[in-house]
């Protein structure tokens, strides 16, 4: 039909017009529908009713209708608004037959529009739509293309900006206002935004295209199945798909919505751990990282979006778990095969839609989604790019060629800065023949994106090709810094170059200001081409060297005030130490493996990863010819002790740290030697007077070197063993010897932990109010350095305070949080101390045990954040968390 606004034609051989687009919708209709029964009609008609004669009103047309959504154009802003403005009165005003008014929110936005097939198209007519979707029931909001035109037409009219928001089209975010005027309901909740929902969807920096229908079958998919898994070849759009139409159902999961990149992980037993991390857990030394994240998934209605599944496949079992056990949880997978579960519905994610051989219409092409996609994608190397007459045959042969592969149609876009469409087909139909699509128990279509790759390999100039096969060895992307350290020996060309001229084609994409990675696929495929080459084993070992350098530099800094930032740089670079350590014992390259365990403690211990620390430094230390590295062989030795220490496990920490001094011994360093000894005395806290032996011994060797700051751990060492001995007094006497060396000298980890002691000193001396502080310095510290795995001790300081003054409340949920925090980051040390040392009351023994468990388990549902502050009250209210009673008994 012709739609006319205003003897205004929409969409004539002239071009796109320029009009306000107004969506309307009912809240909440469902249950309006199941309210009423057949009185429903009636609410329907009145509504229609309201809305057309306001449309009408103000030279409006309905473009659509369907069931209670109303799509209208406007040739001003100014018309739509004060339809808007009109049609929300009316309802407000209207006896309903209901107790409520009828709740109907409106979305209006500015923009262009052309009508193909008698329909009425346009991206704006979809943006306008998606700020429809994000209001409330009675809510107008308006678009910034919309609001410069409305700017000072209605004096009675208030735009209230809300801020900018990204709806779920996933592009730049939309600037968003509110209309406040008299009759119209102003207070509302928040925005249904992406924003506003708990999630780390990526966000897209290219256009959708297409996939609609594909959008619409995933998500009806969703509404009944737990498990949903888009399989196909790669580089058919699977991971981009997820992603949208996670976007799309994300109203649908109250607790979230979480992408879970899998593409670095080999192994299927980082699978959940993984997972883990995306959702802010950490791993527990004393249950399996699956019961963890169940635990944390149980009562919680999230969707998880699993991207790479297919090379840890044989996860796949634990994932069944995890939904059978969470049944608000929903799981949607990209991979190249199904997981093979019980309940997983399959979802093949097909190519897209190419056109007929002989379809050369103009309007029809420019309509489809292959085609599309190739001239969003050139259009943005080339400027000013349409569909010709000229071009439109070589545009159909490129997308025919590529059969419909969204990527392999990227790759070939990315070209137009070089080549003109007619010459890009020439060249792609003539590789395609030549390299004759790769191994023939491929399915076509990856043969088919195979040889589009191999086709962009064979169009750079050779110093691109020996950057782009040697980009292979990053796992997870690398710094700019990282890039030259690896790839910049002896390449054929400048290395700036080259990397932008791999951006430019597609093939390496950039993220932030300074970090770069490979599509999964494409450096698959370019890792092919690096094991042809001569210099493969070169660059393998060039990435090992430089992020083993990465880590024994970055190391010392964990310790220091700058933690978590050296923290935070670490963890991003995680897959490539893992890469580096796996290609150390693929290469039987024993010192290096051992070097990257030995320098790798901190990380594991403060990121909480301490379980896959352990089996790591397990791995390394079975290698054959450990020991002729002895110094190296000691170092692992020490991170194994270390991580079993944190874990709670004595008899293996006291095994490794005593193999590290005999290693330290044979190589003969005595500064190697004195750690060790220090080391080994914290084996021994069930036999404290050997600690105290090895401990004094530390002393007399770091004495003689003349080290200050070793002296000063020796001292802190000691006040741990008198801590196991009961002895508060001596705790307090070297807690004070080592407490401003620590300071003056930077050492932010050590001071922390020897303000705790100090503090525990001073609590079993019974002087409480003097405690506090040094534990309130001692837990600010850890937050600030992002060491989760210690805070869970400090929060235990406050726990016996609050137990020794008689707030049992208090206590209990502070032993609750901590016990929480204790299982997320892998840490064993409170179960494994405090419970035998430092408990002469229990509070768990002077509260009913009903309500002893109730307050353990209000602790448990704190964050974080807010077991910190609670424990910090202590601090601002010093007689406020204590009772009216006497102060408990000291302990020693």
């Amino acid at each position: 039909m012709a739609v006319s606004v205003t003897d205004r034609r929409v969409g004539t051989e002239a071009g796109a017009a320029t009009f306000t687009f107004l969506f309307t919708d009912i809240e909440g209709s469902t249950r309006l529908l199941t309210e009423l029964g057949a009185a429903y009609s009636e609410v329907l008609r009145t509504h229609h009713e309201i809305l057309r004669e306001a449309i009408g009103a103000h030279d409006g047309v309905v473009e659509r209708t369907e069931g209670d959504a109303f799509f209208a154009l406007f040739p001003t802003a100014q018309g739509a608004v004060s339809a808007a403005v009109e049609a929300q009165r009316q309802f407000a005003a209207e006896p309903w037959l209901m107790d409520e008014p009828l709740k109907v929110r409106m979305g209006l936005h500015t923009g262009e529009a052309s009508r193909v097939d008698d329909e009425l198209v346009g991206l704006d007519i979809h943006r306008a739509a998606r700020i429809a979707a994000v209001g409330w029931g009675g809510q107008i909001l308006v678009s910034e293309a919309s609001r410069q035109l409305l700017s000072g037409e209605r004096a009675d009219i208030e735009l209230r900006d809300l801020g900018a928001h990204r709806l779920k089209d996933l592009d730049a975010p939309q600037h968003l206002y509110q209309v406040v005027c008299s009759g119209l309901r102003e207070d509302f909740p928040a925005l249904r935004s992406l924003d506003h929902l708990a999630n780390n969807l990526p966000t897209e920096l290219t256009g959708f295209i297409g996939r609609d229908r594909e959008v619409r079958d995933v998500a009806d998919l969703l509404a009944t199945a737990r498990v949903v898994t888009l399989t196909g070849p790669g580089g058919t759009g699977k991971t981009r798909l997820s992603i949208r139409t996670a976007a799309e159902v994300a109203d649908r999961f109250s607790d979230g919505v979480f992408f879970v990149a899998l593409a670095p992980i080999v192994d299927p037993d980082l699978v959940v751990p993984t997972i883990a991390t995306t959702l802010g857990l950490s791993e527990s030394a004393n249950r399996p990282i699956l019961d963890v994240v169940v635990d944390h998934l149980a009562d919680k209605r999230a969707l998880l979006v699993l991207d790479n599944f297919e090379q840890v496949l044989a996860a796949g079992p634990d994932i069944a778990k995890l939904v059978g056990d969470a049944p608000a949880v929903s799981v949607l997978v990209s991979s190249r095969a199904p997981l093979r579960i019980y309940g997983e519905h399959e979802y093949p994610v097909p190519p897209l839609p190419v056109p007929a051989d002989a379809e050369l219409d103009l309007d029809s092409l420019a309509m489809n989604e292959a085609v599309a996609l190739f001239l969003a994608r050139a259009s943005a190397m080339q400027p000013g790019l349409q569909l010709t007459p000229e071009n439109a045959p070589a545009i159909v042969a490129i997308t025919r060629r590529l059969d419909g592969l969204p990527l392999a149609i990227e790759l070939a876009a990315a070209r137009v800065k070089l080549l003109p469409p007619t010459a890009i087909a020439e060249r792609l139909d003539h590789a395609l023949d030549l390299l004759g699509g790769g191994a023939r128990d491929l399915p076509d279509r990856q043969r088919t994106l195979r040889g589009a790759i191999a086709w962009s390999w064979d169009l750079l100039e050779p110093a691109s090709q020996a950057l782009f096969a040697r980009m292979s060895v990053f796992m997870g992307g690398a710094s700019l810094a990282h890039i030259e350290a690896v790839c910049a020996d002896d390449l054929p060309g400048d290395l700036f170059e080259a990397l932008s001229d791999l951006v430019d084609h597609s093939l390496v994409k950039r993220h932030g200001d300074d970090r770069f990675f490979m599509l999964e696929t494409i450096r698959e495929y370019a890792d092919e081409r690096l094991s042809e080459r001569d210099e493969c084993d070169a660059v393998r070992r060039r990435h090992g060297d430089v992020f083993l350098d990465l880590l024994e530099s970055s190391a010392p800094g964990l310790t220091g005030e700058a933690a978590v930032d050296v923290l935070h740089a670490l963890v991003r670079d995680i897959d490539n130490l893992r890469a580096g350590i796996d290609r150390a014992v693929a290469r039987a390259d024993v010192r290096c493996a051992l070097r990257l365990v030995g320098a790798g403690f901190r990380l594991w211990q403060m990121a909480g990863h301490l379980n896959e620390g352990a089996a790591v430094a397990d791995r390394v230390l079975a290698m054959p010819g450990v020991d002729a590295h002895p110094r190296e062989l000691g170092t692992a030795h020490e991170t194994a002790g270390g991580i079993a220490y944190w874990r709670g496990d004595l008899p293996v920490a006291r095994e490794h740290y005593q193999r590290a001094l005999d290693r330290y011994r044979e190589a003969g360093d005595v500064h190697d030697v004195a750690r060790g000894l220090y080391n080994l005395g914290f084996g021994y806290w069930r036999d404290p007077e050997r600690a105290v032996e090895h401990f004094n011994e530390a002393l007399a060797v770091y004495e003689t070197l003349g080290d200050e700051v070793g002296v000063a751990r020796a001292h802190w060492g000691l006040g741990v063993a008198n801590y196991w001995l009961h002895d508060y007094s001596a705790i307090q006497h070297h807690t004070e010897q080592c407490l401003d060396v620590f300071r003056t000298t930077g050492q932010a980890y050590d001071l922390t932990w020897a303000l705790h002691m100090r503090g525990i000193a001073a609590y079993g001396l019974g002087r409480y109010d003097e405690a506090v502080p040094f534990f309130a310095e001692a837990l600010q510290r850890l937050v600030a350095a992002g060491d989760v795995s210690g805070i869970d001790l400090v929060l235990a300081d406050f726990a016996l305070v609050a137990e020794a003054e008689g707030d049992d409340e208090r206590s209990l949920r502070l032993w609750g949080a901590g016990e929480r925090i204790a299982e997320e980051s892998g840490s064993g040390l409170v179960a494994a101390q405090y419970d035998e040392f430092a408990r002469p009351r229990r509070s768990d023994e002077s509260v009913p045990p009903d309500r002893a468990a109730e307050l353990r388990e209000q602790g448990r549902r704190m964050n974080l954040e807010a077991a910190v502050s609670y424990a910090l009250e202590r601090v601002a209210e010093p007689d406020g968390g204590r009772q009216a009673t006497e102060a408990g008994t000291p302990n020693g």
